[in-house]
């Protein structure tokens, strides 16, 4: 019998683990593909852990991202079809990408340090546009930077 899943996308780069989480349609597996890229060309090592679906579990304090062994390796490019992606088997995520209406975020938040819950483990969490990657990339680094996971 095969986990319980989430809709969501799960990439790592460098050390850390990134879940992108957002309705579908709304640009997770476009925003890890782009997030990917920035990395690699910073030098980063960087990978999808799963798309589309992700196995989320707690262990010692921290969440565990994994990909179902059925989808491992694949990631849907739109336009382009299901393709073989570099992929690791699994990730502690250390933070967490909501894709949301543009209208849902603030436009001057009066903090960055914005957190959700997942299994009992508190992750920061960053709010980014659905479907605008040129804005949610630069968001998603500076997220990441300011935590000093790159």
């Amino acid at each position: 019998m095969m986990p319980p899943t989430i809709h969501a996308t799960a990439i790592v780069i460098g050390e850390t683990g990134v879940l992108v989480r957002g309705v579908s349609g709304a640009g997770k597996t476009s925003l890890a593909f782009a997030l990917l890229d920035v990395a690699k060309r910073t030098g980063l090592y960087a990978a999808f852990v799963a798309d589309d679906r992700v196995i989320l579990e707690s262990l010692n304090g921290r969440l565990l991202a994994r990909c179902p062994a059925t989808i491992a390796g694949l990631a849907e490019r739109r336009g382009r079809g299901v393709e073989k992606v570099e992929h690791v088997p699994s990730a502690v995520i250390r933070l967490v990408a909501d894709l949301v209406d543009m209208e849902m975020m603030a436009r001057m938040p009066e903090t960055t340090e914005e957190e959700t819950e997942i299994g009992g483990v508190r992750l920061p969490r960053q709010a980014i546009p659905n479907g605008q990657t040129s804005v949610s990339v630069p968001l998603l680094i500076a997220a990441l930077v300011e935590m000093n996971k790159i």
